[in-house]
């Protein structure tokens, strides 16, 4: 199956033919330490520049017994569904350990991907997504899932805590016989940076972007270990913009208010948002 470009790739550049909308924008960009490259290339290409503000470290889930044994009986499963490129590359790694690889999984053994960056992954190593949804969230997957769920059995890999559950429930309300578990965690990092810790305490920023609940969770975590009770003031001059609609959600819940939503809900996605909440705004970084 032929999988659309991946934006996070640093191409499509997200202002095809047009001028760069953030040029003059400083802007914070809230990832996993590991993935905070794709994000920053694509912004930078539009203009901005980022500062980094890593609001995830990904580690091993505590325990991977739970995963071995579902891998040991990968070929009882019709579906495997990833919802991240994380889950793909702890699958990926526990089956290294055996001998084996995603690349030769059974046939009988079919993939679905939440999202281009999962399904880009699945690509590069050789064992490309049968079903990915339109829209990058998992509602889409579920709304277009290209089978009837009943009597299927499905091992869905996901974060350890903090996802949402929703896949594993639906299906299983659709006669699914569903095994959900833990493939990694995305834990807090120890505080924030000090180019951040600065941009912030200057009043540098023009907007903050986060691509998932935790990156917000986390990053008001970090905001009020950096500032006690002050930490509302650091955010009040910026653009809040969230890469999709549950993310927007603990925005609304966290921080009180989310002034764009990207569409699509990805990164490509996630930099027009950024333009659309800033357009009109006076430029806040100095230069």
């Amino acid at each position: 199956m032929t999988q659309p470009p991946d934006p996070s790739s640093g191409s499509p550049d997200p202002t095809p033919g047009g001028p760069a909308p953030l040029v003059g924008r400083r802007v914070a960009v809230t990832r996993a330490e590991t993935q905070l490259g794709a994000a920053r290339r694509l912004f930078m290409a539009a203009g901005a520049e980022v500062v980094d503000l890593p609001a995830l470290v990904v580690t091993p889930p505590d325990s991977w017994g739970p995963l071995d044994d579902a891998l040991a009986e990968l070929e009882d499963f019709h579906w495997l569904v990833f919802s991240s490129a994380n889950g793909v590359e702890a699958v990926e790694h526990r089956l290294l350990r055996l001998g084996r690889r995603l690349a030769h999984r059974p046939g009988g053994l079919k993939i679905a991907a939440v999202g281009r960056k999962t399904a880009a992954r699945l690509e590069e190593l050789g064992a490309p997504a049968d079903f990915v949804p339109p829209a990058f969230v998992a509602d889409s997957l579920l709304e277009h899932f290209p089978v009837s769920g009943w009597g299927l059995r499905l091992l869905i890999p996901r974060v350890q805590s903090g996802g949402r559950t929703l896949l594993a429930e639906a299906f299983a309300a659709a006669g699914a016989r569903v095994v959900e578990v833990p493939a990694y965690e995305t834990r807090c990092p120890q505080g924030l940076p000090s180019a951040a810790l600065a941009a912030l305490q200057q009043e540098q920023l023009d907007a903050i972007t986060f691509s998932s609940g935790k990156t917000v969770s986390h990053t008001l975590q970090l905001l009020q270990a950096a500032y006690g009770s002050d930490w509302q003031a650091r955010l009040r001059p910026l653009a809040i913009v969230s890469i999709g609609p549950q993310t927007s959600e603990r925005c609304r819940s966290c921080l009180g208010r989310v002034d764009a939503e990207a569409d699509p809900h990805d990164l490509a996605g996630l930099v027009q948002a950024c333009a659309r909440a800033l357009e009109g705004r006076p430029l806040r970084a100095p230069r």
